[in-house]
């Protein structure tokens, strides 16, 4: 269980959708642009995203118990799979509405004040994209991480948007509104498909990254000098959390106290390279050939 509650990080997320909303709207209605409009329902998906990561931060930040003995860290998976699949309902939105402007396009209105207004909007989302990314990196919350790239996202799709319009405004060119629009769809779709697979990924018991795996076996060399020896290595990111388990074949003759010294050492040693993480070590006889039937997952 983390240490400070992320929840007020949600909530700001939850009231930038709310004026990035406001804002885009107006632009929209300003304009009649379908590229605002589709800006404009991105918005709506980061309101119902923050407000799924506010329920889903709240869930994991809860201790184990005895039916959840690993924690609820997992429940962040849901919100950024969740996350993913609202950005492929607002990209179908997007491409129905735009689409037939193509042959049937129209021209845009109030240009310059419904440029003003979305200007604004995107900077609000990139001054909490800023902030979400930071608290995500110190916390180690995937969750915080998804809703920053999403609107991270939101402010270079709205960029596009922006300068379609302007583009439009000076060209006469309508029909550059739907295809920038459409641009703006399938750009919002691979971000959603990033994020469904990081979430798959994630309920699939991956294993921590390479850095992480690399850190702990510069761990083992340490010992290994010592004549120590290491096996059945398995880890997995549970969200902010990690898991890790290790075998420590030891000399037969050691002591209880001895190994018990050792392995310690070793998990407070990993612990120190993979922050966060929860360490669970064996020990075993090095002397004993049973203590090499378990290196892998089934005996």
């Amino acid at each position: 269980m983390r240490e400070r509650s992320l929840a007020p990080y949600a909530w700001l997320s939850v009231a930038a959708a709310v004026v990035t909303i406001a804002l885009k709207t107006t632009a929209w209605h300003l304009t009649g642009s379908v590229g605002l409009l589709s800006d404009a329902l991105e918005s709506v998906v980061n309101l119902v995203a923050a407000l799924m990561a506010l329920w889903m931060l709240a869930l994991s930040e809860r201790p184990p118990d005895d039916e959840h003995a690993y924690g609820y860290s997992k429940a962040e998976y849901f919100s950024s799979g969740f996350e993913g699949g609202l950005i492929f309902i607002a990209a179908a939105a997007i491409l129905w509405t735009a689409v037939p402007r193509l042959w049937s396009p129209a021209p845009i209105e109030q240009a310059g004040l419904g440029l003003a207004i979305s200007v604004a909007a995107s900077a609000v989302n990139f001054g909490v994209a800023w902030v979400l990314m930071r608290a995500a990196r110190s916390h180690r919350s995937i969750t915080l991480e998804a809703d920053a790239h999403h609107l991270m996202t939101d402010v270079w799709t709205s960029a596009g948007v922006i300068v379609a319009v302007l583009a439009v405004a000076l060209t006469g060119w309508n029909r550059l509104d739907p295809v920038i629009a459409i641009v703006v769809a399938l750009q919002i779709l691979r971000t959603g498909f990033v994020l469904v697979r990081r979430s798959a990924l994630g309920l699939l018991d991956r294993a921590v990254s390479i850095e992480a795996r690399d850190a702990i076996r510069a761990v083992f060399a340490r010992h290994e000098s010592d004549g120590i020896a290491f096996h059945a290595l398995r880890t997995r990111q549970a969200a902010g959390r990690s898991f890790v388990s290790v075998h420590v074949l030891v000399p037969g003759a050691w002591t209880v106290q001895q190994g018990h010294d050792l392995v310690e050492s070793i998990e407070g040693e990993i612990r120190a390279v993979v922050p966060g993480a929860s360490v669970l070590t064996h020990l075993e006889p090095a002397e004993d050939p049973a203590s090499l039937l378990d290196a892998d997952l089934d005996r």
